[in-house]
């Protein structure tokens, strides 16, 4: 039966009898005009965290794929924390990068950290654990690029695949360590037995003078009431330098 008057006939699918739904249609539009008036989402804030366990070795590609990664997805980069020269099996206390993270996170300035994979955030699976749960405490998600996942649902709930797989890789990370050192010591001891002599070439050892005299930008943070890991931090060099440097100077 045709409409009339905005209205709609049908018939009850019980009764028989016929129900008026006495709405009109232009509600449809009335919503979508609404939708239309909301004003768009602010982008979501994310950190990116990357680490190298040299000084040596640079952190560019980490910083441009996971910027590129950002981009694509219409998330802002709010910070970048870096860690240079820092090993993957380095104490809590020396890890700067995480330290920055986790502040960002508290202040509500972040929601999600990107890193390039799992193994960035460290290779002793109890830091691992211990940071990305203060991040899901306070609501923020990791995203690891190498398997393009998260830990927290768009929920906010914990993701069940994305934990089991984090313990997995940090495990893998932590196993990756222990066969290095075992190789690296297996060749050292096999060298000895060929008479190999180890070590660094007499006389290019630099004494306490030389040493000071090459790393003044350690000097100055360290004279100037920096801790070890703060100097670290500023000179771009590793903890084991600045503790060796600050060994030097006097007391």
């Amino acid at each position: 039966m045709p409409p009339e008057n905005g209205k709609c006939r049908a018939r009850g699918p019980k009764t028989g009898r016929f129900c008026v739904f006495v709405k009109s249609f232009d509600y449809l539009n009335t919503l979508g005009s609404v939708e239309h008036m909301k004003a768009p989402s602010a982008p979501v804030p994310v950190a990116i965290l990357v680490r190298v366990s040299t000084a040596r070795q640079e952190t560019a590609r980490q910083v441009s794929e996971l910027s590129a990664l950002a981009e694509s997805k219409g998330w802002q980069v709010v910070a970048v924390c870096e860690e240079a020269g820092v090993s993957g099996r380095a104490d809590e206390c020396d890890r700067h990068g995480l330290h920055e993270v986790e502040e960002l996170a508290r202040a509500g300035k972040v929601k999600k950290v990107l890193v390039h994979e799992v193994s960035r955030l460290a290779r002793r699976n109890s830091i691992v654990h211990k940071f990305v749960e203060t991040l899901e405490e306070l609501g923020v998600s990791l995203y690891w690029h190498s398997q393009a996942v998260e830990t927290l649902m768009p929920s906010g709930k914990r993701n069940p695949a994305a934990s089991v797989m984090l313990a997995l890789l940090a495990e893998m990370a932590r196993h990756e360590t222990e066969t290095l050192r075992e190789r690296i010591n297996s060749g050292l001891a096999e060298a000895r037995r060929k008479g190999v002599k180890l070590g660094r070439p007499s006389g290019t050892s630099l004494d306490s003078s030389e040493l000071l005299e090459k790393h003044k930008d350690i000097v100055k943070a360290i004279k100037a009431g920096q801790s070890v890991r703060n100097a670290a931090k500023i000179t771009g060099k590793g903890i084991s330098t600045v503790q060796r440097v600050k060994a030097m100077l006097p007391a």
